[in-house]
């Protein structure tokens, strides 16, 4: 009887205690990414809530500075994370569909799209140090050099994460049944690009 029963709870948990199920897998895999931005939020949430508080005491100041910035470079640079947007979701409906190439096509793209992004941004900042413009300068471009900067290392942490995925489909990693770590990472880079859609308008379109 006893050997039975040992039998019989070998069976019935083998599954529990092996292998987790895909779907189970993939759900805690979001649950985890979404927690992630949730904190992220707040993190940005809370840079856009100075930006608006120091906007209204500070009106003249904003209106006076948010002329320097180069509105050409501001809008290149949404175009290309837009671009990037739509390629890595182009990722990802690839591997659903097994397409092994073209996930690797699309985040190659995606990596080139960013580098492309930091590159602008670099001139950019460079441009700004020569008229002598720093972050110490003003509230206005230590809130812009701090917001545009945090968000360029999350763009280089994407960048890092989505090489990753690169090299691992290199590998044959994904397939069409399994394919959660490219879905998860193509979300976090939504949200980067989601960030830069909010910053754009705020210091290059409202004088």
């Amino acid at each position: 009887m006893a050997e039975q029963s040992t039998h019989t709870g070998i069976e019935g948990g083998g599954q529990a205690s092996g292998h987790v199920s895909p779907a189970v897998a993939y759900e805690a895999a979001k649950l985890g990414i979404w927690t992630f931005l949730a904190t992220e939020v707040l993190l940005f949430g809370g840079l856009f809530t100075a930006y608006i508080v120091f906007r209204l005491k500070f009106p003249e100041t904003f209106h006076k500075d948010y002329v320097h910035l180069n509105r050409v470079m501001g809008a290149v640079n949404t175009v290309v994370l837009i671009s990037s947007s739509l390629t890595v979701a182009l990722a990802i409906a690839s591997i659903r569909n097994g397409k092994q190439k073209l996930l690797k096509l699309y985040l190659s793209l995606t990596i080139l799209l960013a580098c492309v992004f930091l590159v602008i941004k670099y001139f950019e900042w460079t441009e700004k140090f020569a008229h002598g413009l720093y972050p110490g300068t003003d509230i206005f471009f230590s809130l812009y050099f701090m917001m545009t900067g945090l968000h360029g290392l999350h763009v280089l942490g994407g960048m890092l994460v989505l090489g990753a995925m690169l090299v691992m489909a290199g590998r044959g990693k994904f397939s069409e049944s399994y394919h959660t770590p490219v879905e998860i990472s193509g979300l976090y880079w939504h949200f980067v690009d989601l960030v830069w859609i909010y910053l754009f308008p705020l210091f290059y379109l409202i004088g």
